[in-house]
């Protein structure tokens, strides 16, 4: 465990976004996170991977997802869903959770935050003159 406390603490988060989906009608939490972390991840263009010739591989992607309930969420699958980097995904007490009684639904209000983060490589640039 020490080695990833160390591969963490050399680690510069360059990107951090948020995002909300929902789940209307199925009651599905993994389905309206999903739709969270695509909402979040639609407003992102990562250019530095191909300006800087970086392999996305270096990138490590955290997604905290917010629903009522956490235990109902796949995580795994959602972390296969990712496009780039070594994904984790958590789920946590947040979003909301709107009874229909009319419908006999319960409509389901998922938040994500993506972060993705990559070592730290401040020692290989240098201001020039």
């Amino acid at each position: 465990m020490p080695e990833q406390i160390d591969e963490q603490a050399s680690e510069k988060r360059v990107i951090l976004e948020m995002g909300t989906g929902n789940d209307l009608y199925g009651g599905d939490y993994t389905k309206a996170a999903s739709r969270a972390i695509q909402d979040a991840l639609h407003h992102s263009s990562i250019v530095l991977f191909k300006s800087l010739g970086y392999d996305h591989t270096l990138m490590r992607v955290q997604v905290t997802i917010g629903v009522q309930e956490p235990d109902k969420v796949d995580t795994q699958a959602l972390a296969a869903e990712l496009p780039r980097g070594r994904a984790e995904v958590k789920a946590v007490q947040g979003g909301l959770n709107i009874d229909d009684p009319e419908q006999g639904a319960t409509h389901i209000i998922a938040t994500a935050a993506v972060e993705a983060f990559l070592p730290d490589m401040a020692k290989d640039w240098r201001l020039v003159e």
